[in-house]
């Protein structure tokens, strides 16, 4: 497969290792190295048995400028009680005494498999060996080496004009493909930038961006406990720091993360496992956001819908149950309207006259598909990205642990 391209960050160098975590003849360990001073912003799992690496990376996020990100595939180091933290704490101490940091200033990252022990050793003999091939340039490999199900890497780039004549980078890598259902945070998610960025511009960058790509998505409804997305800026791109809101530089630097996290959300979406659609729902005309939301995902996490979806079926009524399912308060199904695609399918609580079955199989066939469904109760709107349901979606999580 050819490697994305992509365009290496200044001020962070990256290095894998197979350190035969879980798998066997792969790489499934990152080392990320940030250029002394580095800003980052991140944001986490909302989970409450939110794993052990979690715990720390938001410990030793609070205490300062982090100096070295490590992430591990394969082992999610989850609902593993104390043991499990001491592990994290250790895979810290041992990096910091080699780079002559502090453990604080290392972040730790964990995905794969809850509830057994970190295998501690097989990554600490590896640090060495990562530390001595750090490269600016090693993006499309640590892309790879955080995979778990995921079928292909993901990793995404964009330039954007500075007003100053300079051209910033953002580089973004992520992994995700089961267990899917982003609560303010998201995944694994590590973004990169040369520009010089208030911290607290940075973080709201981040949990804008965040807000309607990444929580925008979902898989299966899970909610995982290791989501994390950290978002570094390096700083060494030689322009005046972005400190205005309000300034065009940010809304520059804004839009082009926006597009970033937008293109992995979409991406992991593609590679949902056993997922043969990429489904987009959009509820219209709602009270708030916040309804449309709740509609959204009831219909995106309905089993029956997902599995029509599969089916490339214009079973319309899975759709209608879960909209009226989906507890509205003083729904009037008069007003409700639903299109598979440009077909209008439900109106005035039925069937629409104008629907032809022909016309929803046509809207069903193809590899993506647009449900839009008009609530009639206000101006609000929410966008949802989504997948179907396979066999072997089934198949992958009945064998993930055998």
């Amino acid at each position: 497969m050819t490697q994305p391209s992509f365009f290496p960050v200044a001020g962070i160098r990256l290095a894998t290792a197979a350190a035969g975590i879980r798998y066997r003849d792969r790489e499934d360990l990152c080392l990320m190295e940030l250029t002394p001073g580095a800003s980052c912003a991140a944001v986490f799992t909302q989970n409450a048995f939110c794993a052990a690496p979690v715990q720390l990376a938001k410990r030793h996020l609070a205490q300062g400028h982090p100096r070295y990100l490590l992430i591990n595939a394969g082992n999610a180091n989850a609902g593993t009680g104390a043991e499990g933290l001491a592990a994290a704490e250790q895979c810290c101490a041992a990096l910091g005494k080699l780079a002559g940091c502090a453990p604080e200033a290392v972040l730790p990252f964990s995905t794969g498999v809850i509830g057994e022990p970190l295998p501690v050793e097989r990554l600490l003999v590896k640090l060495p060996e990562m530390r001595s091939r750090l490269s600016e340039n090693a993006w499309p490999q640590a892309a790879r080496a955080i995979m778990t199900t995921d079928q292909v890497p993901k990793l995404v780039s964009r330039r954007f004009s500075l007003s100053s004549d300079r051209s910033g980078v953002i580089t973004g890598m992520a992994k995700g493909a089961g267990m899917i259902c982003p609560n303010l945070a998201t995944l694994l998610v590590f973004l990169g930038t040369d520009v010089a960025i208030a911290p607290e511009l940075l973080q709201a960058a981040l949990e804008r961006a965040v807000a309607q790509s990444f929580n925008a998505i979902t898989i299966d409804g899970d909610t995982s406990t290791n989501d994390a997305c950290v978002l570094v800026a390096t700083g060494t791109l030689d322009h005046p720091p972005l400190e205005d809101p309000q300034s065009p530089d940010f809304q520059a630097f804004s839009q082009a993360l926006d597009a970033v996290c937008g293109t992995l959300a979409e991406e992991i979406v593609r590679d949902g496992e056993g997922a043969t659609k990429l489904v987009t729902l959009d509820v219209q005309e709602a009270a708030d956001e916040e309804e449309a939301r709740q509609v959204a995902y009831c219909v995106a996490h309905s089993p029956l819908v997902k599995t029509a979806l599969f089916a490339s079926d214009p079973n319309w009524g899975r759709i209608l149950a879960a909209v009226g399912r989906a507890g509205l308060e003083g729904l009037d199904i008069q007003g409700v309207r639903i299109w598979l695609g440009e077909t209008l399918v439900v109106q005035e609580g039925g069937r629409a006259p104008s629907y032809r079955e022909s016309a929803g199989a046509a809207a069903m066939a193809g590899k993506e598909i647009q449900i839009r469904i008009a609530l009639g109760r206000g101006r609000a709107h929410f966008r949802l990205l989504t997948c179907d349901l396979s066999y072997d979606y089934v198949k992958i999580n009945a064998e993930y642990r055998t």
